[in-house]
């Protein structure tokens, strides 16, 4: 294949419509905006939002809660993911981004019980459920906050 030869795939592109070139074209005259009003005026329109001078939807509904702000925020990986490691690893946040098991590490890591671990590994996690502590050190490895 050349580059000359490269076109995108079938059905992934269409022709834009191009509006208001003459009533052959079958969007002439108005071009889509239909007779008068405020739409049809250049520049018309209405905000986001504006329902013709109504109180808004956005004011008619209550407000409830807050964001809290100091609100921490970890990335959570299972103990049935710390058998990618071979026995006697050091899994900290580091080994788990190489391995591709997180992507970012946020606030730090929350390490969950879902699964099983057969394999005898040291983990530095910010935060441990008890289930997920219990299976690390039943396998003989050990559950370190950092």
């Amino acid at each position: 294949m050349k580059l000359f030869e490269l076109k995108p795939g079938e059905g992934s592109t269409k022709d834009t419509k191009r509006k208001g070139r003459g009533h052959g074209s079958g969007n002439g005259k108005t071009a889509g905006r239909g007779h008068k009003g405020q739409k049809a005026r250049s520049g018309g329109g209405v905000r986001i939002g504006f329902e013709g001078g109504q109180i808004p939807i956005y004011r008619r509904l209550p407000k409830r809660g807050f964001t809290n702000i100091f609100a921490k925020q970890y990335s959570e990986i299972n103990v049935s993911d710390l058998n990618k490691f071979e026995n006697g690893a050091v899994v900290d946040a580091a080994a788990l981004k190489e391995a591709g098991i997180i992507k970012k590490t946020l606030d730090g890591i929350k390490v969950l019980g879902n699964g099983d671990v057969k394999v005898k590994v040291t983990v530095k996690a910010a935060k441990f459920t008890e289930a997920a502590k219990e299976k690390i050190e039943a396998a003989g490895g050990k559950a370190e906050v950092m």
